[in-house]
């Protein structure tokens, strides 16, 4: 397949899923500048290892584990570098608020649900947003390389958590 063909397949299959990437962006940095720079790291990864994408899983799946990736590697170099980072932002709470505070306490005020959602560690956030966006337990294992029964336990625990936290919040 020429470079041609390949970029227009790349930048086709992008369109499709695009919104993918901003969720992950979304969740992992509150500041748009930081939300800029992820989204195009993201890509840029994307496209380094499109090539490589062999089709075993589908085309989502493989995007949100490399998007998912990358943004945890992105939120660990910004903790190393000791710049402050809120990992959750409204945007995100527009879509998954009414989900979780339905889940956790029944309508709890979207702050409260913001930060107790920031205080997940990565791959506990990635665990709520694909499961807020309605994958199964074996999609989300999948894309985060973890056992159904491993995501089950997870996705438990964390409601348990929030729904813990919920009460001591109020």
């Amino acid at each position: 397949m020429s470079a041609a063909e390949t970029q227009e397949r790349f930048l086709q299959a992008l369109a499709t899923h695009q919104k993918i990437v901003y969720k992950v962006a979304r969740l992992y940095c509150a500041i748009e500048a930081d939300r800029q720079e992820l989204t195009q790291e993201i890509v840029v990864q994307l496209w380094r290892s499109f090539e490589r994408f062999d089709g075993r899983s589908k085309l989502s799946t493989w995007m949100y584990r490399v998007a998912l990736n990358v943004a945890i590697s992105f939120v660990r170099d910004q903790v190393r570098r000791t710049r402050p980072t809120v990992p959750l932002d409204e945007a995100l709470l527009e879509l998954s608020a009414s989900a979780v505070a339905g889940e956790a306490a029944g309508g709890a005020d979207e702050r409260v649900v913001a930060e107790l959602l920031a205080r997940l560690g990565e791959l506990d956030r990635a665990l709520v947003l694909l499961y807020l966006e309605g994958h199964g337990q074996e999609a989300i294992g999948e894309i985060l390389g973890l056992s159904t029964t491993n995501v089950s336990t997870k996705l438990g625990r964390i409601k348990e958590r929030l729904r813990d936290e919920m009460k001591e919040v109020g």
